[in-house]
């Protein structure tokens, strides 16, 4: 039976057949030791085919299909062509070497065409990378080489590639900042409290809150000058007006020393940088909060979005800590206290970063231990489901939430609490109908859209209907002005012709009248003549 082997370069497919491998008997250390060798490896392993890459796009949608073990339009065409056809009814005589099983399965599935991968396939593989170049004629030395380079680094940068609103490397490097903040904004609150001390130190007893501190230090600058009239700014800023008064009362009896106009700027500008800080901090908590509301929603639910990020950011990411199991997840954080404690053979910790969360405080000191690996278990499940699904939703998270919750009672009353696989099914079908929620909104408001998309379409008609009705009347009055001034014309017509028909009378009646006369004069001469004869 031949053997073929199917071997994918990162300039295009080739299909080579394997000669004498019955006299070989597929020994895998006759080919081992034949790899190296071209001359023998020759003699064994001819090229058959190959159907390079039209380009780069293309040899990257190849390798990633090869790489997930599905076979490409291309690959299936390629084979069909250059494969021995096989009649209908018959077993094939000859089978396909491939590297990968899975694409081998997927193969045999969609062709029929046998396929094997085992050592002997590998080894004979093997050897055709490593004499690759030395099949393929026309080919010039670095060309491969540059082509395995570019698309290694397209293959790379496609899978590091993720959705860019869950890179869950923005919350690690945020919590990372907060707490680096937390600590640089006490303590230049308190280098305020004791350089303005020097000024106004009975302001440290009265205003306990550092941002409030640094904004009073900033408001009064210089204690002397402190009187009722800036009593209003104080109580914008106190808030409260018998602590404004206070403030006022303290400033008159207060016992510090005067400082000089530049120290009192220097102080000024430094409670500036300190609110500055102190609100950037704010703000950078507002982001992680939204952060951590795209990338592990359940997670921040269930456990609040500081530890949570803090377990994402202690882990590494949060693939790796859906990875972790309940019991590693339990004591992150308290590593060190855990080695102490394997080697001294004491006590191991009970909980780590998940102590932060609220539901350990509010336990009883006996069931802090069982609270910390429950709480652990959830924090895994919501891990997982953060990590894993494709849609962000806080029904999980929040459904794990009151599990908690109930587990508190539990310990502390008495009552029972809901099964795991109820709890579940509840947030699916919560899950669920938050979606057709989503969907029925989407369509209500593709109908409104579209409501008013006729109802802009209806006003242009009725436009467009009014335009062409008062085109219309436009039309009808110039042709009623139009037959009014033919019919006054043809009145005129008609005027003119009876005028002119009762001038023609007229002359018609001076005319017989001019002849009346002449006729009777005529008339007396022929008398005249005949009585003259």
């Amino acid at each position: 039976m031949a053997l073929y082997l199917l071997y994918e370069s990162a300039s295009g497919y080739g299909l080579f057949l394997a000669h004498g491998i019955d006299e070989i008997g597929q020994n895998t250390e006759a080919v081992r030791n034949s790899v190296v060798d071209l001359n023998r490896f020759g003699k064994v392993v001819r090229i058959a085919a190959f159907n390079p890459f039209e380009s780069a796009l293309d040899a990257l949608n190849q390798c990633n299909a090869v790489s997930e073990g599905q076979m490409t339009e291309e690959l299936r065409n390629f084979l069909e062509l250059s494969l021995p056809k096989v009649k209908e009814g018959k077993k094939p005589k000859f089978s396909l070497g491939v590297a990968d099983p899975k694409i081998g399965s997927h193969i045999q599935e969609e062709t029929k065409i046998p396929c094997q991968s085992n050592e002997f396939v590998l080894e004979l593989i093997r050897g055709i990378r490593l004499h690759f170049d030395r099949f393929i004629d026309n080919l010039k030395p670095g060309d491969l080489e540059k082509a395995q380079l570019g698309l290694g680094h397209s293959y790379s940068r496609a899978k590091v590639k993720f959705n860019v609103n869950r890179v869950d490397n923005m919350v690690i490097q945020a919590i990372f900042l907060l707490d680096t903040l937390d600590k640089d904004v006490n303590s230049f609150s308190m280098r305020v409290r004791e350089w303005y001390s020097w000024h106004f130190p009975e302001l440290v007893k009265i205003v306990n809150d550092n941002y409030l501190y640094a904004k009073l230090a900033k408001f009064i600058e210089d204690k002397s000058e402190l009187s009722e009239d800036k009593l209003s700014g104080l109580v914008d800023i106190l808030g409260d007006e018998d602590k404004a008064k206070e403030v006022v009362e303290a400033a008159k009896a207060s016992m510090g020393q005067d400082l000089s106009p530049v120290d009192l700027i220097n102080v000024k500008m430094f409670a500036q940088r300190v609110m500055e800080l102190a609100e950037y901090r704010k703000k950078l908590y507002d982001y992680l909060v939204a952060k951590m509301s795209d990338i592990a929603p359940n997670l921040a639910a269930l456990i609040g979005e500081v530890v949570g990020a803090r377990l994402i950011s202690h882990a590494g990411s949060l693939t790796n800590l859906a990875k972790c199991p309940s019991s590693t997840l339990q004591i992150l954080g308290a590593e060190k206290a855990l080695f102490r404690a394997l080697k001294t053979k004491g006590n191991t910790p009970k909980y780590g970063l998940i102590f932060h969360s609220s539901f350990i405080g509010r336990a009883s000191a006996k069931n802090k231990g069982r609270m910390a690996r429950y709480l652990a278990n959830k924090c895994s499940i919501a891990s997982r489901i953060d990590c894993f699904s494709e849609k962000s939703s806080t029904s999980f998270g929040d459904k794990l939430r009151e599990q908690v919750e109930e587990r508190l009672d539990f310990y502390d009353k008495g009552v029972a609490p809901r099964k795991n696989i109820d709890v579940m099914k509840a947030a699916m079908e919560n899950d669920l109908n938050q979606d057709t929620e989503m969907e029925v909104e989407n369509v209500s408001s593709k109908k409104s859209n579209k409501k008013k998309s006729k109802e802009n379409e209806a006003s242009d008609d009725g436009d467009k209907e009014n335009t062409a009705a008062n085109g219309e009347s436009k039309s009808e009055k110039k042709k009623k002005k139009r037959s009014l001034e033919e019919r006054l014309e043809s009145n005129g017509k008609e005027n003119g012709e009876e005028t002119e028909k009762k001038k023609k009378k007229k002359k018609s009646k001076v005319v017989e009248i001019v002849d009346a006369p002449t006729a009777v004069s005529e008339g007396k001469k022929k008398k005249k003549k005949s009585s003259v004869e």
